[in-house]
């Protein structure tokens, strides 16, 4: 069975039930961060966060973003959001685009999409070579691993969303006036080509899950639940550090 297959995501939180989780679980982040940015405890550092999301177009990726970093102070965490590499970004390596904003000890930083670009959109719109996607899976190992065996605290998330459930959102998205801007032809094409994605999420899921960084697939139909697993992913991870 495949690791997108196992996600349960006919399972259901209700709002209220998610709400009141989610400030359960906001509150002991927030206590861990403020430990590990030396703010209280014992006022040493503790090791760098880094949260990757990767997912579906309108997984919930953003509104899981929202409430992870929500309890925190704006000074005390980095959204960073990666689109298409630029033309400077493209005359160098594919990750040296992403180091600037890892963060270091004591530091906490969200990935919007990652490196992973290049095992996924790349990978699947021909933007990369076969050869240098192929060789990718290696490169973003070693990569991860160097930053988890200096410290680092690195979760990955893949937030999964049935193709029906893609489908209604983007609807929803087009009959709101508020929202409309977040769905693009791109968008749609993207759903298009699935199946392909399918195989290239498979494919990263099985070669760069490794024990430093193991990959957490979040069931997302159901907003409130991939909320709350979110947070308790990467309190988990945290807890396994401490």
């Amino acid at each position: 069975m495949t690791r997108l297959a196992d996600a349960d995501l006919s399972e259901r939180m209700g709002k209220e039930e998610g709400l009141e989780r989610l400030g359960e679980l906001q509150k002991r982040l927030l206590e861990r961060r403020l430990e590990f940015g030396g703010l209280i405890g014992d006022g040493k550092l503790g090791p760098a966060l880094c949260v990757v999301f990767e997912g579906w177009d309108a997984s919930g990726k953003g509104g899981a973003i929202k409430r992870l970093v929500a309890p925190l102070d704006p000074r005390h965490v980095t959204v960073a959001q990666f689109a298409a590499p630029t033309e400077r970004e493209k005359r160098h390596h594919f990750l040296w685009r992403f180091w600037p904003t890892l963060p270091g000890r004591g530091g906490m930083c969200v990935f919007d999409r990652s490196w992973y670009g290049r095992v996924l959109v790349e990978r699947v719109e021909g933007f990369a070579t076969k050869a240098e996607w192929k060789r990718a899976y290696d490169e973003i190992v070693s990569f991860e691993g160097g930053l988890c065996e200096d410290g680092m605290i690195l979760v990955k998330l893949w937030m999964h969303i049935s193709p029906e459930e893609q489908l209604r959102r983007f609807q929803a998205r087009e009959k709101s006036e508020l929202k409309r801007w977040k769905l693009t032809d791109e968008d749609w094409r993207n759903r298009e080509k699935r199946p392909a994605y399918e195989k290239a999420v498979e494919d990263m899921l099985a070669r760069t899950d490794h024990e430093l960084a193991p990959w957490h697939v979040i069931p997302g139909d159901s907003k409130p639940l991939a909320r709350v697993r979110v947070l308790e992913t990467v309190l988990d991870a945290i807890a396994q550090r401490r």
